[in-house]
């Protein structure tokens, strides 16, 4: 007979690890995360002994040993400075109930520190975060996006992202310098909180060399299931800002059976995906059910692929409601 332990030293049965409840079976050691009721001078591994802080279980984990945090989803998790993701194979999980947007495990960060250019930043390798909502609200002029992403093969799932600046071009919910990172079922930004002008303030920037130790640009970056949601308040406004050439250095960034929803009560923009320049060594490929609404044109310039096509270039007419 198999009995259940309540977590004394990870998540197992008779000492084998355990996948219920969307928390990974891994052979890595798992730390708990209460922002309520957790001690940051606790060792971490039950929830009767759990810290109070991500950075603090951050600093338990090891380096490529697959270990989990498991966050608290009934409190904000609330950083007082942005969490510098350099380790590798260490899995972040929240919730676990399959929200797309609304997650109950929330990490935050405020301020105007100018340190921080991001709120979480990632340059591990074989990193994953699971069911977890970013929420930045870090205002320096510094600060350039609410996640950056430098990593390689990152998963996010069930993931959102929100950052707070509405009146800074080129600031973003997500910058992204990823090799090999896939999104899944994530969503980008709200259609409630306006741009403040007639700004290009997209949900993802692509800018090379923006993620501070990364691999610098972008290669073969996958967005499956996933939300764009903008209130512009203009229509030079777009959801994802590919800035030059250089911020894509191989294969592609695919977006398969996603959503561009610019709220109704904001201007309509031009085109959802701009391209500032035309790609030479890469493709932004559009596939599955992707599609805009509100939106002028999906996306214009040469490297754009569509369907089953493979133009070298391509505007994309959108539904408009």
């Amino acid at each position: 007979m198999s009995y259940l332990t309540n977590f004394p030293y990870g998540v197992s049965s008779n000492g084998v690890p355990l996948l219920g409840g969307g928390i990974p079976a891994t052979a890595g050691t798992y730390y708990f995360v209460d922002a309520t009721n957790g001690y940051d001078g606790n060792d971490g591994r039950s929830w009767d002994t759990a810290v109070k802080t991500v950075a603090q279980a951050y600093s338990l984990v090891t380096t490529n040993k697959d270990d989990v945090i498991v966050l608290s989803t009934i409190s904000t998790h609330t950083l007082t400075a942005f969490l510098d993701v350099t380790k590798s194979r260490v899995h972040f999980v929240g919730d676990t109930f399959g929200r797309i947007y609304g997650q109950g495990a929330k990490i935050a960060l405020a301020g105007t520190a100018v340190t921080d250019i991001h709120m979480v930043s990632n340059t591990g390798t074989r990193n994953t975060f699971t069911g977890i909502k970013f929420i930045a609200s870090n205002t320096a002029t510094e600060t350039t996006a609410a996640v950056g992403e430098g990593g390689e093969y990152t998963v996010y799932t069930n993931c959102s992202f929100e950052g707070a600046k509405m009146t800074t071009t080129g600031y973003a919910d997500l910058l992204l310098n990823s090799d090999g990172g896939q999104f899944i079922n994530c969503t980008f930004g709200n259609t409630s909180t306006p741009a403040v002008g007639a700004i290009i303030r997209p949900n993802i920037i692509t800018t090379a060399g923006g993620v501070a130790g990364g691999v610098g640009s972008s290669k073969d970056v996958l967005f499956r299931g996933c939300k764009f949601l903008r209130h512009h308040g203009g229509t030079q406004g777009a959801f994802v800002n590919v800035v030059a050439d250089a911020d894509i250095t191989r294969g592609f960034i695919e977006f398969e059976n996603c959503s561009f929803i610019a709220a109704s009560t904001g201007a309509e923009p031009a085109v959802a995906i701009k391209l500032g320049a035309s790609l030479t060594n890469s493709e932004v490929i559009l596939s599955g059910s992707t599609v805009g609404y509100n939106v002028s044109t999906m996306a214009t310039g040469t490297g754009v692929i569509a369907g089953n096509g493979t133009p070298t270039s391509i505007t994309i007419g959108i539904q408009s409601t």
